[in-house]
């Protein structure tokens, strides 16, 4: 038994590797380290950090996350990267929930699969959270700022005040990483795998050839050296999470999962929340499995909910989370979205579905 339960862990660790590490977490924690490095932290705070307008903030933030292909582990390094930059709590927590819980990339394979009335629910049920979510997480934490990023791992000063957000070689940088992130999900949505890994090539080499031409070699050195504290920090973490998900995935019954998810009830949309929130799902995997359950028998309601919290939180999430934000707001986030996803579910199973 314990050794079956190990096998699963290890099958759900290799499979994360082999299918996530170069294409979604190479581009996404090289990204990380080029928004700390190269952005002004100056005009972040007056766009995005706590003294910006709320709604300006949260609203860019929300906007901005549809366009993030990303799953719940990757989208920490873009998120984290952007709060330590000078984005404020709120604004970093939207981003985190968004962009795996409904980018575009979701929203068009959902519509294929089960159609467009429930992409509708879930575009509107994630701003809903979202914006909670970044209210709550303001009021509660909004005083608390990290120290200067490099401030905690380097001496050396990863920005120059101007009044520009970023300057116009270094936004083409972060273009092409993101681009790198992005350009896999949206260009290679069926076929080997290994198509998506030649569009990450192409990408990367990209972002190389620019970086040798135009970025100064000691600022390329300050970015590979805040992507690699970012590596450090997040990436075990996320490798024993995803190792724990296997395990917990081989221990759950089926059949428990399929009588207990029936109807719109509240407690169906719980218990939807709480395997949404401590499964592992990449994106646009979440759909076919939902669609599975349907077919089974599993309400509008609590399929609502997993399409949303699924892919939005999961086991590695909440330990990433808590590792690089701090316990404190780990132990805030989580709980939010669990009572916020089981509400949401609830009133769209019961009241719009």
């Amino acid at each position: 038994m314990i050794i079956d339960l190990l096998y699963a862990g290890w099958l759900s660790l290799e499979d994360y590797i082999l299918a996530h590490t170069l294409t979604c977490l190479v581009p996404a924690f090289l990204l990380a380290g080029a928004m700390v490095t190269f952005v002004n932290r100056e005009a972040i705070l007056d766009h995005l950090g706590e003294r910006a307008n709320i709604f300006k903030a949260f609203a860019i933030a929300g906007a901005a996350s549809f366009l993030v292909a990303a799953c719940s582990c990757t989208v920490i390094p873009v998120a984290s990267g952007l709060y330590f930059a000078g984005a404020g709590i709120g604004v970093a927590f939207i981003i985190l929930w968004v962009a795996p819980a409904t980018n575009v990339l979701a929203l068009v394979y959902t519509g294929s699969i089960l159609g467009s009335e429930m992409v509708v629910a879930r575009i509107i049920g994630a701003l809903l959270v979202a914006f909670a979510v970044g209210f709550i997480m303001r009021a509660v934490f909004s005083k608390e700022r990290p120290e200067l990023h490099t401030v905690q791992h380097s001496s050396e000063p990863v920005a120059t005040v101007s009044q520009k957000i970023i300057a116009g070689k270094d936004l083409g940088l972060i273009g092409l990483i993101l681009l790198s992130l992005l350009a896999p999900n949206y260009l290679v949505q069926e076929g080997p795998y290994l198509h998506k890994i030649y569009v990450w090539a192409a990408g990367t080499l990209l972002v190389v050839g620019y970086a040798w031409k135009f970025i100064a070699r000691d600022m390329i050195e300050t970015w590979l050296r805040e992507t690699w504290w970012f590596v450090k920090v997040i990436f075990p973490l996320l490798l024993g999470g995803v190792f724990l998900v296997g395990i917990i995935g081989a221990i759950l019954p089926e059949q428990w999962v399929q009588d207990w998810l029936g109807g719109n009830s509240l407690l169906a949309s719980f218990l939807a929340t709480l395997i949404g929130a401590i499964s592992y799902f990449a994106t646009m995997t979440e759909a076919p499995f939902v669609d599975t359950l349907m077919g089974l028998g599993m309400g509008y309601g609590p399929a609502l909910t997993l399409l949303l919290v699924g892919p939005g939180i999961s086991l590695p999430n909440w330990l990433a989370i808590a590792r690089i934000f701090g316990i404190k707001k780990a132990l805030v986030y989580v709980p939010t979205i669990i009572i916020l996803g089981t509400l949401v579910g609830w009133f769209f199973g019961n009241f719009v579905l």
